[in-house]
């Protein structure tokens, strides 16, 4: 197999949960050797994340420590600085999700930490970035989303927002991270000199949605809460098949326009023949677009829109994905081997394929403390009796 682009670069993952994790978990995909930094005996909390396993491990856990070596360190020990300090010196990169005032605390902030590497690369994730009056607030995935005002636009019209069906801050700010390490470890090698990214949750969200703070600019209102229909193109929503499925049907273009009417035999239709005419038209598009769908069962549907180049989709559920003959093919869901006689566990496999190199998700996620002995030696410089003081100690 090609080697990765990341092969050689060691990333110290000193972060809990998702985010920071995910941000790590990519970069191992393409090369990286990922060192996770757990708290002795607890670990990640999403270790404990529903469903799972005999041994009360999360099933999830197979998917969310892939890519990476477990090393347990008690951070609130003496000793606990000085040992992420020596596994930093060695590391290009550090990912870390603690609060500011936490990572002072513990004497592993990017000042501790670039005293041990001069060239070190921080990415280090919050709920609010680490400047600004809210920066040491606590926060998760659901209270970022609230705060970049995705949540005030999630939900259908009169009725209370709604949070999108998974932490959806939690993934974008992961990759966001991830691509904030390779734009740091450039931004490095052109000075030399160590680079700290500083990452809050909710910007790359509030980034995301593009239009929704310039046309509050314009208009001097906030775009308020319009269930599956999209503010600036109809049609654009969820439909219902005659046999009870679902199916996204954004028609977003003229030319997807045009080949729909065409498809629906609704030539009265083709009058709408702008975006700002479909708009100002919307309950009638869209009431015909859903009784036009209803009339059809999903898949000859598909199979019309397909051969006509109309853009849709089914809405899929988890068992809709795993046996899509598409996802199959790419090898978008992989399998894994769990145990002895036990079946084998699907994930999602990396994203995207590259012509020069491929990803990798390595072997099963690492047991609670599994490497620790190891990497202390390997990256830490430290003997098997220095190693064992600090077991006896709790301090790993």
């Amino acid at each position: 197999m090609t080697v990765g682009p990341l092969s050689g670069v060691r990333v110290l993952d000193v972060s809990t949960i998702l985010a920071g994790p995910l941000a790590s978990s990519l970069l191992g995909e393409f090369g990286a050797e990922v060192i996770k930094i757990e708290q002795p005996g607890e670990g990640d909390p999403a270790r404990r994340y529903p469903p799972l396993a005999d041994d009360g491990v999360s099933e999830a856990w197979a998917m969310l420590g892939r890519t990476k070596r477990s090393v347990t360190i008690d951070l609130h020990a003496p000793e606990a600085a000085a040992l992420v300090g020596k596994l930093a010196a060695t590391a290009e990169v550090v990912v870390t999700n603690f609060r500011p005032a936490t990572l002072r605390r513990f004497r592993i902030d990017f000042d501790d930490l670039r005293a041990y590497r001069p060239d070190l690369v921080m990415v280090h994730v919050s709920a609010f970035g680490r400047t600004g009056p809210y920066a040491d607030r606590p926060g998760f995935a659901r209270v970022a989303e609230a705060f970049a005002g995705l949540t005030y636009r999630t939900g259908d019209p009169e009725r209370p927002p709604v949070f999108a069906g998974y932490p959806v801050a939690d993934g974008v700010t992961g990759i966001y991270a991830a691509f904030a390490a390779m734009l740091a470890l450039r931004q490095r090698d052109h000075t030399g000199e160590a680079q700290l990214a500083d990452i809050p949750l909710y910007e790359p969200l509030l980034r995301m949605m593009e239009d929704f703070v310039v046309e509050y600019g314009v208009t001097g209102r906030s775009r308020e809460r319009q269930g599956n229909r999209n503010p600036h193109i109809s049609p654009n929503s969820l439909y219902r098949t005659r046999d009870g499925r679902w199916l996204a049907l954004p028609a977003s273009t003229e030319q997807m326009w045009r080949r729909l009417v065409a498809v629906m035999a609704a030539p009265d239709l083709a009058v709408h023949d702008t975006m700002t005419a479909r708009l100002e038209n919307r309950d009638e598009i869209e009431s015909r677009v859903a009784e036009f769908v209803a009339a059809h069962d999903l898949e000859p549907l598909m199979a019309l829109l397909v051969e006509a180049g109309v853009a849709a989709g089914p809405v899929n559920s988890a068992s809709d994905i795993v046996a899509d003959p598409h996802i199959r093919a790419r090898g978008s869901v992989v399998e894994l081997a769990r145990g002895e006689g036990e079946p084998r566990l699907p994930m999602q496999a990396p994203a995207g394929r590259f012509s020069g190199f491929e990803a990798t998700i390595g072997g099963r996620a690492p047991g609670l403390g599994e490497h620790t002995a190891e990497v202390l030696r390997e990256a830490g410089g430290l003997t098997g009796p220095e190693i064992e003081k600090l077991r006896q100690r709790g301090v790993i």
